[in-house]
């Protein structure tokens, strides 16, 4: 009996995520698609504007590139030795040791479901005032987060190869129109010219430049989850370093060409009042005159179809962090199973969009706005976990190859790291000092304090939950972080796998 229950439980911790499904352009196609280009370059970069008073968001988010690609420089090196659906908990476990790693995965958990729920106010509002407006079709945007949800939770327990491909398209199309509204507000520039004003190198050091680095690090949210898909690769050692840097190198240029292009069409001193005038409409309001309202419709469209993209993709996200701590134990044993037909994360896709019916049906009851309370306030606060992690596995990095690079290179495993905590951990502290703008909240505001403290909290609750694990299963503890090479003993109080999946090899 004892035999037969360890084998069903390491059969559990040994499986794997479907092999060989994913290319680099399926995996850029995906983390770019949680970045959401066309929502950051209509929205983000508007309200970045808006929000700081700063002109310099453009070279903010070109900053913030060249941080996130030496960030990359240790991230991709650690994912040559580690492949793991859950990298961020992995890493940091390794690196830091394994509570810290526990630590690291509640915080993960945290962060990404708060990027992936509140993005349902996001595209349940703007669907919802979309088919209004242009069609005189009156939905409650509740009902239209529900149509979404539905649609994402499908898609979810399909095979991963398919979703890549419906983002694939998505995310070209965005790409495409972006970059077509940027070279046309250039080519249609304010009185006096195009002007450099905003791409600035003297910005960085301007007093307000904390705002526009958060706002612009907000934007690239999703492009680190490229190891998230390593296990689904078809070679990870390098599919995942191809995909990082080209969805940081794209991403970088894209974003600051097109916030770049805002100031050029208003005239850089007329962008911050421009941009609270109109909001997210300031980029359809400028390329309108000369595109005409098929490209603005589109572009509308596109705006909706990339909030959807950004939910799927983010959805895969948590499904797999989930994945990965069902599978070693961490959490329960269920979550590590995956669909014998499609290799998805079934249990933990199926987990998160439960807690996203949950949150979406939760804000419909209390009449909250789905744009402030849900959308912005719940996305920022996740984008601080993600913040928080980038900075830890920064550190992870170092601890991981000191002593033993591994056959790396000391720029690999050292000094791009320690340059990357070193401005991570800037603008995580320029993050929390000024989380009250972020929210725009008042400075004494208990909110300010409230939502940063939940990842405290979660950190503390894994440190915890670790010791708890150290001391009462002990082989759970031993195999903390080190994915489907782990092979812990039985689990008596794990649900015992059924027949079929304890046969699959």
């Amino acid at each position: 009996m004892q035999a037969s229950s360890t084998r069903a439980t390491s059969s559990n911790v040994t499986n794997t995520l479907a092999r060989s499904r994913l290319g680099t352009a399926s995996v850029v196609f995906f983390v770019m698609a949680a970045a959401a280009p066309l929502t950051v370059t209509a929205g983000g970069a508007t309200s970045g504007f808006a929000i700081t008073g700063s002109k310099g968001i453009p070279v903010a988010y070109l900053a913030v590139a060249v941080i996130l690609a030496l960030f990359a420089v240790g991230y991709v090196a650690m994912s040559r030795h580690l492949v793991n659906a859950g990298s961020f908990y992995s890493y940091v476990s390794q690196g830091l040791g394994k509570p810290a790693g526990v630590a690291a995965a509640f915080v993960a958990v945290l962060g990404y479901n708060a990027m992936q729920v509140g993005l349902y106010g996001g595209f349940g509002a703007v669907l919802s005032g979309w088919l209004d407006e242009r069609f005189g079709i009156q939905i409650a945007w509740w009902l239209c987060a529900l149509i979404g949800w539905a649609v994402v939770a499908v898609l979810g327990v399909l095979r991963v190869d398919l979703n890549g491909r419906v983002l694939a398209v998505m995310l070209l199309a965005e790409i495409a129109v972006a970059v077509l509204f940027a070279v046309v507000m250039v080519a249609h520039p304010a009185e006096g010219g195009v002007r450099f004003t905003a791409l600035s190198p003297s910005f960085l050091v301007a007093a307000g430049i904390g705002a526009a680095l958060v706002t612009a690090v907000t934007g690239f949210v999703g492009f680190e989850a490229t190891t998230v898909f390593s296990e689904e690769t078809r070679d990870p050692k390098r599919t995942v370093a191809r995909a990082t840097y080209i969805a940081v190198a794209v991403t970088g240029v894209l974003y600051g060409l097109s916030a770049w292009a805002l100031t050029v069409a208003t005239g850089p001193d007329n962008i911050v009042a421009a941009a609270q005038e109109h909001s997210t409409e300031l980029i359809f309001t400028l390329v309108q005159p000369h595109l005409g309202q098929f490209f603005v419709d589109l572009g509308h469209m596109l705006f909706v179809t990339s909030l959807f993209a950004a939910l799927l993709s983010f959805h895969h996200t948590v499904g797999r962090y989930l994945f990965s701590l069902g599978r070693e134990q961490v959490l329960p044993s269920i979550l590590g199973r995956t669909s014998r037909r499609t290799g998805a994360p079934k249990a933990g896709s199926i987990t998160q969009s439960a807690l996203a019916f949950v949150v979406i049906v939760g804000y419909a009851l209390a009449g909250a706005d789905p744009i402030v309370h849900l959308f912005f306030w719940i996305t920022v606060t996740g984008g601080l976990g993600v913040l928080i992690l980038m900075t830890l596995t920064s550190t992870a990095v170092i601890g991981f190859f000191a002593g033993n690079r591994r056959g790396e290179s000391l720029w690999h495993t050292f000094a791009a790291p320690l340059i990357a905590v070193t401005a991570l951990g800037y603008v995580l502290y320029l993050t929390v000092e000024q989380f009250d703008v972020l929210l725009g909240v008042d400075a004494n505001s208990p909110l300010r304090w409230a939502f940063p403290a939940a990842f405290a909290a979660a950190a503390l609750l894994g440190l915890a939950w670790a010791a708890g694990l150290k001391t009462w299963r002990p082989d759970v503890y031993a195999a903390i972080g080190r994915g489907a090479n782990a092979t812990p003993t039985a689990n008596p109080f794990a649900p015992a796998p059924s027949l079929n999946e304890a046969a699959r090899p």
